[in-house]
């Protein structure tokens, strides 16, 4: 009998060469086939070794005939199944398929084969080789485990290229086993996918009458029904009758808070949270509702025990770094800075650019405290692999000099990072308005035309040299181009909206930039939009209405730049 260490086979990763832990004895049907009685000559060892040694250095099609040919001979399944390996990991379906049906000869006790089997068949349209198999799986399998090869039967089959024969497929196979409740979901649910509503309700309807307290049945008839009113109203009696359906309490106040009942939805939630306080779902949608509803103390109070669960339970796989960057945000809102950067130190290494990202907002917040050097020295620690990733540390220390009103070092670390990493439309970009800030508007103007040039669908380029080129007053039917470019790339942006009334207002047509800078004012109320707009209206002759709009902007940025040279170039007080 050949040693099963002589040819135990070098799986790809996620592969299934072995059986988990706790895996049922089905799955691992390679282990337990009857293996012939074979002796492990030195000549089947050194062709199997060199077969191996071949694949691995990059060669499939010589070791996979060598497997293949040595299966044939020798009646091993192992032999057979090696070659369907060697044959997927290069990508060449139709030797893998010729392989697999090698092993299922061999096996046909295999559970694996007959699933990589039927994995082929499906995603080639050969439904009616894979219905026999189906079929045959399902007789065998004892009436416990059935449910299971029944959904795992329909997964597989939405994969198939022609989804009505894959449903024709599934009514047949089912037909034995009409009275169980799984065999009318799948119907349902396949129905659904084709668009017959009607029989899609029917078949629902028929897994409820089986077992009216199943969640999964109630489910699937909320989801088959067409209606978000009509789901709602038939999860919501459902709950009336099985107050303890928490799967379908969940999914009743998710459908709830989509459809912006928040309050009903946190309802429910809580009621989840009631039989079971420690649930990480039930945690983190109730934090994210509270978030939605604007009540941050309970959105801080729900993502906090999330946390506090989640590290009682190491072996949860659950990401906590969305939680983490709420709980700083909202940290933040209520002004404790040091709480914010705790949060975020938090966020491990994991995913790169959810840390880097983490750690960037860190030395924003640094700096923020008033330390700056501080800040800087984080930036300078980290050391992100991507170089885009690298262009973005450098923009955030440009960002910390530029809000501490350091232009000139700012310029220095931007002009560096340009060479370092030319073309990088997002460096050259920061760049231009740094130049344009030192008064270099030469240099601004040529930063912005190699963002066009590197990337020709950046509203952000044209936009901010048309309204550079309307501020100044210079160049104007250039800047309308520029700016109605921008906009018909980004025509919602209440910025470029802005940019295009000031050009309007600079070129003397004050009812149309009143138009556009009442629209972009009422998208986004932002101070200097509203600095804008009240020009216009004062030009207009309507002083009380440019009063009113200079007023919101000062309550709302007392120090803004643009506000005070307004009124004092149009010599008016608040």
């Amino acid at each position: 009998m050949l040693s099963a260490c002589a040819i135990a086979p070098h799986k790809p990763a996620g592969s299934a060469a072995e059986p988990a832990a706790g895996q049922n004895p089905a799955a691992a049907a390679v282990a337990s086939d009857p293996l012939p009685n074979t002796e492990l000559t030195g000549d089947l060892l050194f062709r199997i070794t060199k077969a191996e040694l071949e694949f691995k250095n990059g060669n499939w099609q010589g070791p996979y005939i060598t497997m293949m040919a040595l299966a044939q001979q020798t009646r091993d399944p192992r032999l057979a199944r090696r070659a369907a390996e060697m044959a997927l990991t290069a990508k060449q379906p139709d030797e893998g398929m010729a392989a697999i049906r090698l092993w299922r000869s061999l096996a046909p006790e295999s559970d694996e084969a007959a699933q990589l089997f039927l994995g082929f068949a499906v995603t080639a349209d050969d439904l009616g080789e894979a219905e026999a198999v189906f079929e045959q799986r399902l007789k065998k399998a004892p009436p416990s485990a059935r449910p299971m090869v029944m959904f795992q039967m329909q997964q597989m089959l939405l994969r198939a290229k022609d989804k009505a024969a894959a449903f024709k497929l599934e009514e047949r196979v089912l037909m034995p086993y009409e009275d169980t409740v799984e065999a009318h979901l799948i119907l349902a649910q396949g129905a659904f996918a084709l668009n017959d509503q009607a029989r899609a309700r029917a078949e629902a309807a028929k897994a409820l009458a089986i077992k009216p307290d199943s969640e999964l049945a109630a489910l699937t008839s909320a989801q088959v029904s067409g209606d978000i009113d009509a789901a709602i109203k038939q999860l919501d009696r459902f709950l009336q009758k099985y107050p303890k359906a928490h799967e379908v309490r969940a999914a009743y106040g998710r459908i709830l808070a989509d459809n912006k009942q928040i309050g009903e939805a946190r309802k429910q939630f809580e009621l989840l949270l009631k039989d079971q306080p420690d649930n990480l779902a039930t945690l983190y949608a109730l934090g994210v509702i509270a978030v939605s509803a604007d009540d941050l103390p309970a959105a801080e109070k729900h993502f906090t025990r999330f946390i506090s669960v989640l590290q009682d339970h190491p072996d949860d796989e659950r990401d906590p770094a969305k939680v983490l960057h709420a709980l700083s945000q909202i940290a933040e809102q209520r002004g404790d800075v040091d709480a914010a950067i705790g949060w975020l130190a938090k966020i491990d290494s994991g995913d790169e650019k959810v840390y880097l990202a983490a750690r960037l907002k860190m030395a924003v917040l640094t700096a923020r405290k008033g330390n700056l050097d501080a800040a800087r020295k984080q930036l300078e620690e980290l050391r992100p692999s991507n170089p885009d990733d690298q262009a973005q540390v450098f923009q955030t220390d440009a960002q910390l000099l530029r809000d501490a009103g350091d232009h000139r070092t700012a310029f220095v670390v931007l002009e560096n990072a340009t060479k370092r990493y030319p073309g990088n439309p997002d460096l050259l970009y920061d760049f231009a308005l740094v130049a344009e800030k030192l008064g270099d508007v030469a240099l601004m103007e040529k930063a912005l035309r190699q963002v066009m040039i590197a990337a020709p669908d950046n509203q952000h380029a044209y936009n901010a040299l048309g309204y550079s080129l309307a501020e100044r007053n210079e160049r104007l039917p250039e800047a309308y181009a520029l700016i109605d470019k921008a906009l018909q790339m980004a025509p919602g942006d209440p910025f470029i909206m802005d940019s295009m009334g000031w050009v309007l207002y600079r070129m003397g047509n004050l009812a149309e930039a009143e138009s556009y800078l009442r629209r972009a004012y009422a998208v986004r109320a932002d101070p200097e939009i509203a600095v804008h707009l009240g020009e216009v209206l004062f030009a207009k002759g309507d002083l009380a209405g440019a009063q009113a709009l200079w007023k919101e902007a000062h309550a709302k940025d007392p120090k803004n730049d643009a506000l005070k040279t307004t009124l004092a170039r149009l010599n008016q007080s608040l």
